[in-house]
């Protein structure tokens, strides 16, 4: 491979990885105003998140259902700080092989019959991301819901059902 070629690609992958992480960090709807990053899944995900989507609860953790901006079928929220979930993620770095931060041994917590990835916020609160689903469900949880492992307990039923596991 010639080195210009080798150089573009190089390229190339850094802002895909720049992009990805943009999106990762402004996610999380800290300020509060509803805004929300969308996932850009795949359609493949986009249909198992629609059925998510479809099922989710009106109540989270006693938070109350919000509406997000813009709106998505890829995402919903709960309560003010926000819960956010997001649907059709990529795969978490920590759980890809061969990437610099993989680490098989990473924090989980299985809650009803739902296994999570548990990763806590420089910010402080939690994000939460399915592991062996066929789709990627992340939720966000703020410090102000201590414990924060608590809204996925109203969450795994809608998951469990509608997001197939990995065979």
């Amino acid at each position: 491979m010639s080195s210009r070629r080798r150089a573009v690609l190089l390229s190339v992958s850094a802002v895909a990885c720049l992009s990805a992480a943009a999106v990762y960090v402004f996610a999380y709807d800290g300020a509060g105003d509803g805004r929300v990053a969308v996932p850009a899944a795949s359609a493949k995900a986009s249909a198992i998140c629609g059925r998510l989507h479809a099922s989710l609860p009106a109540e989270v953790d006693g938070l109350p259902r919000r509406a997000l901006e813009p709106a998505s079928r890829l995402t919903a929220g709960w309560g003010d700080p926000t819960v956010v979930l997001r649907c059709g993620v990529p795969r978490p770095e920590v759980l890809t092989p061969g990437s610099r931060t993989y680490d098989p041994t990473s924090d989980a917590a299985e809650v009803n019959g739902v296994s999570w990835l548990v990763q806590q916020l420089e910010g402080g609160g939690y994000r939460f991301t399915t592991t062996g689903r066929t789709a990627f469900v992340e939720v966000t949880v703020p410090t102000e819901y201590a414990p924060e492992v608590n809204p996925l307990t109203d969450l795994a039923a809608a998951v469990k059902r509608t997001v197939p596991s990995e065979l």
